[in-house]
């Protein structure tokens, strides 16, 4: 293709402004570059000043939309299915699989979701509460003795425990394999450039995944020889569902979901309780509100050292403002891709078809018109707004039908791990702490905490 052709593109209409970059590779480079601002990613920033809230450009070879228009969003979110489907780059095919949840569309996702949510509704998680603060407590008990905890990597640690044995039944303790090491192999390459050749930490990424797979569908494998008489784990539900007759699912498609929950699971919610915990040191007005709601739970008992029930979960008002004020600010998803099924005009602008479009949450998370002082960790803003999914302003869990059916379990296990914190530790930053976002995910850089009982 001519280099005057790939930075024109054919249109029925009129492209959004901004460039293609250069043949092929485009604007890769600049899209990968580390930022450590705790604002809109300068890529997105730089375009949005010189475009306007819509320009195009391209990545890895693929024409795309960028979107940070609120109104447009929102329109992406609505019409999924009919104009826009869920898509990813081929680099995160890859690592995900090809039948991964992300990459199914209309029926069959629906079918996926409705079975995550059997692990995920309120039900399960109303039974799961005892469980989770039972973690909770054991972990800090176990950090407290220790001069310094690697916040991001332990949280990680403990969610994965957890999730592990609720998906699968998997005992980090009593296992010869560790399946979380090659999850970290995973996560390194998992927003890198796609290079795969040995060395490289795309290729790192690759075979972290293969490996993981490799465990998962040797532990199908055993359960389908030695099935168990009541359901006890996901695997159960899943092996289940693989033996119906006329049955959806097969066994790629399960084990492709297994992976992506599990990685879902704890990579997002360690990097939001890591965010948090940062907040709540940079914040102490916002501790103290924290602490006096959760005292508060612990006075109005009966008996001081019965669990927390599913009530004094649901009476956590300003944990859940301090919840959604997080994930405002931590942006832990900073892009959601779909892909235009046909022309469509907009504001005046033409996506054509089979063009991919991204969804910039943190332009929208820290708009100056919606947010007063965005950049200002506020979870008082939050006050009376009736926030249990997601708004033109708000898509910390995406959006649409592909809202994340994650995002309860994410918010139970934060409230519950900070209600055991505030109410019997002391915690105090002993290094580092900036977080080096990349359009990927962020890595809070060596983010060392000491935790002492109060």
């Amino acid at each position: 293709m001519s280099g005057r052709r790939w930075r024109n593109p054919k249109c029925n209409g009129k492209l959004p402004p901004g460039s293609m970059g250069f043949p092929l590779l485009g604007e890769t480079l600049q899209f990968f570059a580390p930022n450590t601002s705790s604002d809109i990613p300068p890529f997105v920033r730089n375009r949005m000043d010189r475009y306007g809230p819509i320009f195009r450009t391209s990545l890895v070879g693929r024409p795309l939309i960028v979107s940070t228009d609120p109104d447009l969003n929102y329109y992406i979110f609505q019409e999924e299915g009919q104009l826009f489907q869920s898509w990813y780059p081929d680099t995160f095919t890859e690592i995900f699989g090809r039948q991964n949840v992300g990459s199914l569309h209309g029926f069959m996702y629906k079918y996926l979701k409705n079975m995550v949510l059997h692990l995920f509704g309120p039900e399960s998680l109303r039974k799961m509460i005892p469980e989770v603060e039972a973690v909770a407590n054991q972990r800090l008990r176990q950090w407290s003795s220790q001069n310094s905890v690697e916040l991001k990597d332990n949280t990680a640690s403990m969610i994965f425990h957890l999730t592990a044995k609720k998906l699968i039944s998997y005992d980090s303790e009593n296992s010869s394999e560790n399946l979380r090491e090659n999850f970290v192999a995973f996560i390194q390459g998992l927003i890198s450039f796609p290079l795969n050749v040995p060395g490289t930490a795309y290729n790192k990424c690759l075979q972290g995944r293969k490996r993981a797979m490799r465990m998962l569908k040797n532990m199908l494998q055993e359960r389908r020889a030695n099935p168990r008489k009541q359901q006890i784990d996901f695997f159960d539900f899943v092996l289940e569902e693989l033996e119906k007759d006329g049955t959806l699912l097969t066994e790629e498609i399960a084990l492709d979901l297994m992976f992506v929950l599990l990685f879902a699971s704890f990579e997002t919610t360690s990097l939001a309780i890591t965010a948090a915990i940062k907040f709540l040191l940079n914040n102490p007005h916002v501790l103290e509100e924290l602490m006096a709601e959760h005292e508060g739970i612990l006075k109005r008992r009966e008996n001081a050292h019965s669990g927390l029930t599913w009530e004094e979960y649901k009476s956590m008002t300003f944990t859940f403002q301090f919840i959604n004020e997080t994930a405002r600010l931590a942006n832990i998803v900073p892009g959601i891709f779909r892909k235009a099924l046909r022309d469509i005009q907009f504001k005046g602008y033409t996506i054509p078809a089979g063009w991919a479009v991204m969804v910039c949450p943190p332009a929208v998370h820290l708009n100056p018109e919606k947010y007063v002082d965005p950049l200002a960790f506020n979870p008082w803003r939050w006050e009376k707004s009736e926030l249990k999914g997601a708004s033109k302003h708000f898509m910390a869990f995406g959006g649409g039908m592909r809202f994340c059916v994650g995002t309860d379990f994410t918010k139970v296990q934060m409230a519950v791990f900070l209600h055991c914190l505030v109410t019997k530790y002391r915690f105090k930053a002993i290094k580092g702490g900036n977080i080096v976002r990349t359009p990927g995910l962020q890595f809070p850089d060596g983010f060392d905490v000491q935790i002492m009982e109060k």
